[in-house]
């Protein structure tokens, strides 16, 4: 058994995620100008992001499309919606409790007694401009794309998920071209989830480039600084995952630690990456596999990358109490209610932008009436990037959570299926097809 441990992709993540570590470590950056050999494998990295990004749009829209068409009722789409939804806004704000408590608990950034004067305004002068455009009014237009193709060019999933409903909507009213159209695009899922497959082949590269980089720029040593921020953030999310979704699965009738395992090499995969976006397609097959209905898979995971972002969630409450602290700010009750308040927007709005996190929280900041200097961001631009991972992690773990639960509300998890595939573990080798759709 163990010597063919080598061939499961998940093993080969972990593996490059420690060559990673190493080069970075021994072959860190010489001095702010000249990069060392760890930080020079950055485009190994952003190469792999690059191609999951590629594929990401198309097998979201055929998921979909090919979900709603075969089920026929609208109004089933829509209830599975609602409900997602509504887990999705209970979820996120018992992240933004939590985390809210943790910090004035722990108290992270009490005694640094930073003036305001003394902060950057340079550093986040981009993300303060980002900030402007990240709006509720704006969030909302920006759902619509300009072109049916658009959708599929740029970062928003929420344009990609409104084209879908469209089209899903479209062909269950078409009749027999509907039909037709329905088996084009089956087909060409399948096919689809073959290309997924082979650039998943490229998952170790990838893993192996971004860790490289993030050690040989930062060093290890920066994992010091500022270092109880975030172990509180790692410690948080840790107990979110364990406490509160191991709560949930349990109500939901599966165990969590078993589908934790099931999705080991997703998770590996986002820690390697940093980037909960690139498990994406991944996690659209392990839920399947985990009895889940492609209709419920296809609409709650998506929808939930932009609008159940635990992880963000817990991070940017920290994170905002933090820099309170490290500037001497006392927050008062209504302060920290309204400031729950502004992420339960604000997480959403900030959904397909560059930078997302330091964004939203400039913009979260802003949004207390100058009571925290948003010039505070600089404090945690440079740890930001070894946070990146707990809020991955937590983010994809949460998703998938949520897919499972509103799967069986809906009756349309087999549990049966699922303590199988659990039983079984993941079908790696090779990456299978999507599973044959009834009828």
């Amino acid at each position: 058994m163990w010597r063919h441990a080598y061939k499961q992709l998940y093993v080969q993540v972990l593996i490059a995620v420690a060559l990673g570590i190493a080069l970075g470590h021994f072959y860190p950056s010489l001095d702010a100008v000249t990069p060392g050999l760890g930080e020079k494998m950055r485009p190994l990295g952003d190469a792999f992001i690059s191609l999951v990004k590629m594929v990401i749009g198309p097998v979201i829209f055929l998921t979909i499309v090919v979900g709603m068409a075969r089920m026929g009722d609208l109004r089933h789409s829509g209830r599975i919606g609602l409900k997602a939804l509504i887990y999705f806004e209970v979820l996120t704000t018992l992240a933004l409790v939590i985390g809210l408590l943790v910090a004035n608990l722990a108290q992270p950034g009490a005694g640094m007694e930073i003036h305001p004067g003394d902060l950057s305004p340079d550093k986040t002068e981009a993300y303060r401009q980002a900030a402007k455009d990240s709006s509720i009014i704006g969030f909302i237009l920006g759902i619509i794309p300009k072109t049916l193709v658009s959708a599929f060019t740029g970062d928003n999933l929420l344009q990609v998920l409104l084209v879908a409903v469209l089209f899903g909507v479209a062909m269950t009213h078409a009749g027999a071209p509907g039909r037709r159209v329905l088996d084009l695009f089956d087909d060409v899922s399948h096919v689809l989830f073959k290309i997924v497959a082979i650039v998943m082949r490229a998952a170790p590269i990838g893993a192996f480039g971004a860790m490289a980089f993030t050690v040989g720029k930062f060093g290890l040593g920066t994992l010091v600084s500022l270092g109880w921020l975030m172990l509180s953030v790692y410690l948080t999310c840790f107990l979110f995952v364990f406490l509160v979704l191991g709560l949930i699965a349990h109500w939901s009738g599966f165990s969590l630690w078993r589908f934790l395992v099931f999705i080991r090499g997703e998770i590996l995969l986002v820690a390697g990456t940093s980037s909960s976006e690139s498990a994406l397609p991944r996690m659209l097959q392990r839920l399947e596999e985990a009895g889940c209905d492609r209709s419920v898979v296809g609409l709650v995971l998506p929808t939930g990358y932009s609008f159940n972002l635990d992880g963000t969630c817990i991070y940017l409450t920290m994170a905002s109490i933090f820099i309170a602290q490290a500037v001497g700010v006392d927050l008062s009750l209504k302060d920290e209610l309204v400031l729950i308040g502004v992420l339960l927007l604000t997480s959403k709005g900030a959904a397909g932008i560059t930078g997302a996190g330091l964004t939203t929280l400039i913009a979260t900041l802003a949004a207390l009436n100058g009571k925290v200097p948003v010039e505070g961001v600089a404090l945690v631009i440079g740890v930001d990037r070894f946070m990146s991972e707990a809020r991955a992690i937590t983010n994809v773990i949460g998703n998938g959570v949520a897919t499972m639960v509103v799967a069986r509300w809906e009756g349309l998890r087999d549990d049966a299926r699922m303590h199988a595939a659990f039983a079984r573990g993941p079908q790696d080798q090779p990456l299978n097809e999507p599973a044959p759709l009834p009828g």
